[in-house]
């Protein structure tokens, strides 16, 4: 099988012409001669323009790692959009403004929807009851976008009454993990799913008989070294190495696993929860009702 993770689709497709059999090399052809047509094709139509049959049409999809004919056209698609871009995957230059709105917001739309139909409840599920009966939930994350994330988490997790932290500094997070014990997790969040640093928090912590939770793509360093992984996968942004897309599906996946805790707590919770929304509009500082009570 062909590594299809270190370079794109495309240009595997094109280095590997010759390196598959003849069978598949028609497949290929028939694909590179006019790639962003075929994303439209089916596996009948390939077969038929390759003069192959329809399993080699199969075969030549998972040669590249793909179990699928669906996913390899999804990752094709994916990559002839990230190629073609460069403002987003979706919008040209000459787009309007009214263009880029609706493309942008359509693209979202698009991505969470997928994100509907791929998200496991079962892992969030079983993620949800390992939180509710936590000794401490320690949250790891590296570069901006992680660590809002991780702090969102904990924050969250601070008004359910669960004891819990958020920690972007390697250092920190190291100490952290040394600390925890089989009734703690560690729970992660990583986009990309290869920073060493988390990686590395994440091994201690494990080693520390703690429960290891990732929040990252399937198939990444972190996903395979965790005890659960939440896998969240969205298509690839044509600059940022975590596109905003990932930022939102984050931020639901969180907010999904959030509400799941609530309720493996039980009805004090929620009425907890009411009393804080009460407490912050009579005392909070940006709330319309507050006044001067120094």
């Amino acid at each position: 099988m062909i590594n299809a993770t270190s370079t794109g689709l495309l240009r595997q497709l094109q280095e590997s012409a010759t390196q598959v059999s003849k069978a598949q090399q028609r497949v290929l052809q028939v694909i590179l001669a006019d790639p962003n047509a075929i994303v439209n094709s089916t596996i009948e139509q390939i077969a038929m323009s390759a003069g192959v049959s329809m399993p080699s049409v199969i075969r030549a999809c998972r040669q590249f790692g793909y179990t699928s004919f669906r996913d390899f056209m999804l990752a094709l698609a994916q990559d002839l959009a990230v190629s073609n871009h460069y403002l987003h995957r979706s919008v040209s230059i000459e787009d309007t403004g009214p263009d880029v709105a609706s493309k942008i917001v359509q693209s979202a739309i698009s991505s969470l929807a997928e994100l509907e139909r791929h998200l496991d409840i079962a892992v969030l599920d079983k993620v949800a009851r390992k939180i509710a009966n936590a000794s401490r939930v320690d949250s790891y994350s590296v570069g901006s976008t992680s660590a809002f994330m991780s702090q969102e988490l904990q924050t969250r997790l601070f008004r359910l009454g669960i004891n819990a932290n958020a920690f972007a500094d390697p250092h920190q997070q190291l100490i952290s993990a040394s600390t925890l014990d089989e009734n703690g997790i560690a729970f992660v969040i990583s986009h990309v799913g290869s920073m060493p640093f988390a990686l590395e928090a994440a091994r201690l912590a494990k080693s520390r008989g703690a429960t290891v939770v990732a929040l990252t793509q399937a198939d990444t360093p972190l996903a395979d070294l965790a005890h659960m992984t939440i896998a969240v996968s969205v298509p690839q942004d044509a600059i940022m190495r975590v596109s905003t897309e990932a930022y939102l599906a984050h931020l639901l996946v969180i907010e999904i696993l959030m509400v799941r805790v609530a309720q493996n707590l039980g009805p004090e919770t929620i009425r907890k929860l009411r009393q804080f929304k009460l407490v912050l509009e009579r005392h909070g500082v940006d709330s319309a009702l507050h006044t001067d009570i120094y």
